[in-house]
């Protein structure tokens, strides 16, 4: 048996839900862990999170028995000792034998693991871009709680559909705030955003981009003119998940190091799509470009410079 486990925010839900069901679609015995979501856990949590992927109407799972995690996850004191000596032995990737740990980029090994509880956020997007379709279908959008602002996100949907559309996700906040900012900022910069931006115009005068960020004053200051930008500001809570829907409608997709705007791209079912993402995700994690363009097939990479990689 394999057992994933789900954690995180809803773009790192998504991610490890699309592994299993990549696990699933080879044959593999896999089931799902969302102990993380426990009351118990979450209240310890700088940044409590809720389960989500139920907000999406064809997301279907089963979930691990406590006696099933507990196998993997629970080992007496000898077995720890064990676990320990051969860790500084550099045997085991990770103290517990049982676990996998999600530790660099991509691991082709994934998917041949037999009996092992699965942990990682797996953003890349080489894990499951063979099952995009079946990934589309299940991520089905609800409609937003409130009929007003649903007929409202409706509208734009046809806006978009009809116009050169492009998304702009632009994640501040916590990216700014230490440690994140050693680990995440200056990434998504505002080079990078003048860099993707130009890149459409100089296709289409006319580009009209969405713009869709938690840090509205600074959408407003930085993007006023409303005839090229429109800020999308009235999706929130659990109605966040109208953003990804309206995204998922653009022509074009400019993404944050973020893994929500990850699937707001991934879910555009446009065939003359366009999405460009930053070339780095994180700081502490080396690049390459031959490697990156493997990893993410037909987007285009564009570094915190604003130059195409």
């Amino acid at each position: 048996m394999l057992i994933v486990q789900i954690a995180g925010g809803l773009g790192n839900q998504m991610q490890q839900y699309a592994v299993y069901c990549k696990l699933r679609d080879l044959g593999k015995d896999v089931k799902l862990d969302l102990s993380w979501f426990d009351k118990s856990t979450q209240k310890i949590m700088l940044a409590p999170r809720d389960f989500e992927l139920s907000l999406f109407k064809n997301v279907d799972f089963e979930e691990c028995s406590d006696a099933e995690r507990d196998y993997f996850l629970k080992r007496n004191v000898f077995q720890k000792a064990a676990g320990k000596g051969l860790k500084k032995l550099g045997i085991w990737q990770h103290e517990n034998p049982k676990v996998f740990a999600e530790s660099k980029m991509y691991h082709e090994e994934l998917f041949s693991l037999e009996d092992k509880y699965i942990t990682g956020y797996f953003a890349c997007q080489k894990y499951y871009s063979d099952i995009m379709d079946e990934l589309t279908k299940k991520f089905e959008f609800p409609a937003h709680t409130d009929e007003m602002l649903h007929t409202r996100n409706m509208a734009l949907v046809d806006k978009m559909e009809h116009e050169t559309s492009v998304s702009v996700h632009i994640r501040r906040g916590d990216y700014l705030d230490p440690p994140n900012a050693a680990i995440l900022g200056n990434i998504a910069t505002e080079e990078y955003y003048r860099g993707a931006m130009d890149y459409f115009r100089v296709k289409d005068k006319s580009t009209h981009f969405y713009i869709f960020t938690s840090d509205h004053e600074y959408a407003r200051e930085n993007f006023s003119d409303t005839s090229m930008y429109t800020i999308v500001d009235w999706n929130t809570g659990k109605n966040s998940v109208q953003d990804l829907m309206l995204m998922s409608h653009c022509k074009g997709n400019i993404c944050a190091n973020s893994t929500f705007s990850f699937w707001g791209a991934r879910l555009n079912k446009r065939q003359d799509k366009t999405v460009i993402r930053t070339y780095k995700m994180r700081n502490n994690q080396p690049v390459q470009p031959d490697i990156m363009h493997d990893y993410w097939k037909d987007w285009i990479l564009m570094d915190e410079k604003g130059s195409i990689i």
